[in-house]
């Protein structure tokens, strides 16, 4: 059973579209980067896949389950934003996720956060952006999802909060899950990927496997994307 699947899935704003026939596959156990210029529809994609949009026309399925209610226990969202609430301490916002989510792994929460060294009464809005950012990353990889979908999960921090982030998504997610990243820093994230799928004009143009692309095209999935984009 795939964990994601689109079929000619189309999403139009007024006379825009968005989305205009994208078809691909996500199966478990695999990271796969949603990869594409700005306007190509990766957000779009993403919320539709979270329920928070609705298609068109075409079909798009979470675990053979249209988005919705049922499917939202089953996917961990990580929006482009931050969106925890500020005022709440770490603590408050362990027992709001365990509160809100069944599938929420407390304990592993607060490994992560031991980690960074945050105090239970440390209140979210004292934390620095890059460390707000983490938080929200560890509540949603805490989470025993079948499907992660993470937009722009490290745009706006440093280096060294890059690899914090990127090892987390490796070392937390289920195994019989999937993780899609939208991103555009490709060069940070391909160490991770197994496979790509670039979208342009709310098309799929390429689905492959990263090692296929470094075999077959003899460069990174970076350089492919360069010359597969370049204006």
């Amino acid at each position: 059973m795939s964990v994601l699947e689109c079929k000619e899935l189309c999403k139009r704003y007024g006379r825009t579209a968005a989305l205009e026939g994208l078809s691909f596959t996500v199966e478990p156990g695999r990271i796969v980067g949603l990869l594409g210029p700005n306007g190509s529809g990766k957000t779009t994609l993403i919320k539709l896949a979270n329920g928070l949009l609705t298609p068109d026309a075409g079909y798009i399925s979470v675990c053979d389950m249209a988005p919705g209610r049922e499917s939202r226990s089953l996917v961990s969202y990580l929006p482009e934003r931050t969106a925890i609430p500020l005022w709440m301490s770490a603590a408050q916002l362990l027992d709001f996720y365990g509160d809100f989510y069944a599938d929420f792994r407390r304990d592993a929460a607060e490994e992560m956060l031991g980690h960074l060294n945050i105090h239970p009464r440390q209140v979210i809005k004292q934390m620095s952006k890059g460390t707000r950012e983490k938080v929200q990353l560890i509540m949603v990889m805490s989470r025993a999802a079948k499907l992660y979908l993470l937009d722009e999960p490290i745009g706006g921090v440093d280096p060294a909060t890059r690899d914090y982030i990127l090892s987390t998504i490796i070392g937390n997610y289920n195994p019989e899950a999937a993780v899609v990243i939208s991103t555009h820093l490709i060069a940070d994230v391909e160490k991770v990927l197994d496979e790509v799928i670039f979208i342009n004009q709310g098309q799929v143009m390429l689905q492959s496997s990263v090692d296929q692309i470094r075999e077959e095209k003899g460069m990174s999935v970076d350089a492919l994307f360069r010359e597969v984009f370049k204006c």
